[in-house]
């Protein structure tokens, strides 16, 4: 029971509250999604904060032992008062997901206020099986739309048109919206690891890169394929290869216990060993949940390197290689950690597909 964890961390961190802003986690405590919604979780009991037009609802939708709270007039006054009403004094927040007028609203002589980075970021990265059973689900409607998306494509589109594509099934596939906007990379563009879906037109000929993911029932996918219109030349079918074998050497080191950092190391080992290294610019993956990016973070180097991969973790991994005014090539999928080693969500083969 998240209540029982997060009342566990309060403990631990010698805390007799903690009081939850951002969107994500008071989603992930209380399953309620609003604009203007907070917690306070205490070791007696669970508070939502919200407002007249969302109050009802959120009666409706919360569980045995939380209290909701309306708020009439100013958020933080009624926030401080609670806790002064609580009788408790150190109170943790989110000062990562906070402004500087949001800490300076909060303070009060009687509270001693303390701040955490990621507070419940450990907590979400460990996926109960029926929230991987969920993100199992919205991947394979994303597959669905990527397998039309390839029926779709003609050559005098723009990247624009296919993502209006995308976002059209989305909906009709049943998802809330994208996880994030979808970046369709034609030519060029492909090399830019975060392009911008433009006006661009497709041609006859030339790469492909597809990323995409949908928001279904409040978790997030994220899929990443680069096909190529007409055939492909050698130097394409080479990059595509290496990426591909980085990919899956990388899933191979999916395994509970083995550091987060590992993954990375073998696909960027791998990718620098046939001669492309530098064009290998961003981390191997990250993890998947509520938002697009969650814990942990699949990189070799640097802080959380070396936790250890733990059952029920669900993340990405997305070798590239980008080279600069020719074309990118990148190939992602996501993978929940079952039964001790990697599962890839996905049905969508990593082949290359020539159209």
């Amino acid at each position: 029971m998240r209540e029982r964890k997060v009342i566990g961390l309060l403990e631990e961190k010698g805390l007799e509250g903690f009081l939850f802003s951002s969107q994500a986690n008071v989603l992930y405590l209380s399953g309620f999604r609003s604009s203007n919604a907070y917690v306070l979780a205490t070791k007696e009991g669970f508070y939502l904060f919200t407002d007249a037009r969302y109050y009802e609802r959120a009666k409706g939708t919360l569980r045995e032992g939380w209290q909701v709270v309306l708020v009439k007039s100013s958020m933080y006054r009624t926030i401080k008062q609670t806790i002064k009403k609580l009788g408790i004094k150190r109170v943790g927040y989110e000062e990562d997901r906070v402004s500087c007028a949001f800490r300076k609203s909060l303070r009060s002589r009687d509270i001693q206020w303390v701040g955490f980075s990621n507070f419940l970021g450990r907590l979400r990265a460990i996926k109960s099986p029926e929230e991987i059973k969920i993100m199992k689900e919205g991947v394979l409607k994303a597959d669905q739309i990527y397998r039309e998306l390839l029926e779709f494509v003609k050559p005098g589109m723009t990247e624009l048109d296919l993502r209006g594509f995308i976002v059209r099934r989305t909906f009709e596939m049943g998802a809330m919206g994208e996880s994030f906007p979808a970046i369709v990379a034609f030519a060029e563009g492909s090399a830019v690891p975060h392009w911008e879906t433009s006006q661009r037109r497709i041609e006859q000929k030339g790469p492909l890169l597809i990323d995409m993911g949908i928001l279904y029932k409040n978790y997030c996918t994220d899929f990443t394929r680069t096909i190529y219109l007409g055939k492909a030349d050698d130097e394409f079918k080479k990059v595509y290869q290496v990426v591909k074998d980085a990919h899956l050497f990388a899933l191979e080191k999916v395994k509970v216990g083995t550091p987060v950092g590992e993954i990375d190391r073998t696909a960027r080992e791998y990718i620098k060993k046939k001669g492309f290294g530098k064009y290998f610019t961003h981390s191997t993956g990250h993890g998947v949940g509520i938002e697009i990016h969650e814990h942990p973070r699949l990189y070799y180097k640097g802080k959380g390197a070396e936790e250890p991969i733990e059952e029920g973790m669900v993340f990405t991994i997305e070798p590239g290689i980008y080279l600069p005014g020719k074309f990118g090539v990148r190939l992602e999928n996501m993978v929940a950690v079952v039964k001790g080693v990697g599962e890839v969500l996905s049905e969508v083969s990593l082949d290359l597909i020539e159209l």
